[in-house]
């Protein structure tokens, strides 16, 4: 069987003052109908129905995944005590699949992505489970890139290679990079090598299993004392136990970067992963000044590109500005360039440290 394991447990700071520790991202309608974790089980429903999908997520979240997915068996919603990155939640999704089904093939997909072609991404994603069930292989989803991106990390990926599976190339991994300058970032996109990275991955739950045994045997010891415990009465002890002595650590450093058989599927299916509110402003639709109105009342003068979204039903003027974020909430009201929006993290971070503001996040 092919099951989907959603990653569910960010805290989607770059979208303050609409993403909170209270409902994050995933949890949001940000594009169109449905939340963003909705959209991802519904986009994959046609290879692996619901009942066939498990969500990890930060255990304050467990309920809202609960209210948000409830055909998703309560039993495959996996809540964190503690945010430990990607590798723990891969491990204790696959030795929990791995009981369920030895041959379990797993489909990990962060739950905050926007994808416009949901079809076309099925197809990607039908080529890279063939190439799971067919050995020992680790497959990532890269995204042919069409510009010097230098928020997305790379892959490397060895184009002479011919096999082709589900009508899509597969190509060996050469290497994984870190997000580059631009200057290497225009050297990627020229050569036609490179791939961004989207944090999407297939394999098998026992490959993976393996892979974490060979290059984190700490986590995967620790994950297999869970296992004696998982789907019994004391299954939360397991996993408590678990993530408060397992490492920190990205599936990516942990084991992608290490691991021999490693290959990419590269896509092209409107893919977007949400990171920022410029992220937000491409998704919507403009007026005819390049501006996202998102707005009961709003009027502009000499002002273009820019992303406004007020909840109050306030009036909303802006006057001689290009390229700004005005995002209004019943608490908060973020102003910013679109081109500063990565430094919202940094409005977070100051609100933590100050007790009086901790109400805003």
């Amino acid at each position: 069987m092919v099951y989907a394991v959603i990653m569910a447990g960010g805290s989607g700071t770059r979208f303050w003052p609409k993403s909170t520790m209270k409902r994050p991202k995933q949890f949001l309608s940000l594009f169109g109908e449905g939340t963003m974790i909705q959209n991802t089980a519904k986009r994959i429903e046609s290879l692996i129905p619901q009942e066939r999908v498990m969500v990890v997520t930060n255990d304050g979240y467990v309920d809202i995944v609960r209210e948000q997915l409830p055909k998703v068996p309560s039993e495959n919603i996996v809540g964190e005590p503690v945010a430990k990155n990607t590798a723990p939640c891969v491990a204790v999704a696959a030795e929990m699949l791995y009981k369920k089904d030895p041959e379990a093939v797993m489909v990990v997909l962060p739950a905050d992505h926007h994808i416009t072609e949901p079809e076309a991404f099925n197809e990607y994603l039908k080529a890279a489970i063939e190439k799971a069930k067919a050995g020992q292989n680790l497959i990532t989803i890269g995204i042919n890139p069409d510009r010097p991106e230098t928020g997305y990390g790379y892959i490397h990926g060895n184009n002479n290679s011919e096999e082709v599976l589900n009508g899509k190339k597969v190509h060996p991994v050469t290497a994984f990079k870190e997000k580059p300058n631009v200057e290497t970032a225009t050297e990627f996109l020229n050569s036609g090598d490179y791939y961004w990275n989207s944090g999407m991955f297939v394999w098998t739950a026992k490959t993976i299993l393996d892979e974490i045994h060979k290059y984190l045997p700490e986590m995967y010891d620790l994950v297999k004392v869970a296992g004696e415990k998982i789907f019994t009465n004391n299954h939360q002890e397991a996993i408590n136990g678990f993530y408060h002595s397992c490492e920190s650590v990205s599936i990516d450093y942990g084991i992608m970067e290490h691991a021999k058989s490693v290959y990419v599927v590269p896509g092209e299916f409107g893919w977007n992963d949400v990171g920022s509110w410029t992220a937000a402003y491409e998704l919507e639709e403009k007026d005819s000044n390049g501006n996202v109105v998102k707005a009961e009342r709003a009027a502009f003068s000499e002002a273009t590109k820019n992303y406004v979204s007020v909840e109050s039903g306030k009036m909303i003027s802006i006057v001689g500005l290009e390229g700004v974020a005005v995002v209004e909430t019943e608490d908060a009201i973020l102003v910013c360039k679109l081109d500063k929006d990565q430094n919202v993290k940094e409005i977070v971070q100051q609100l933590k440290e100050k007790d009086e503001f901790k109400k805003f996040l």
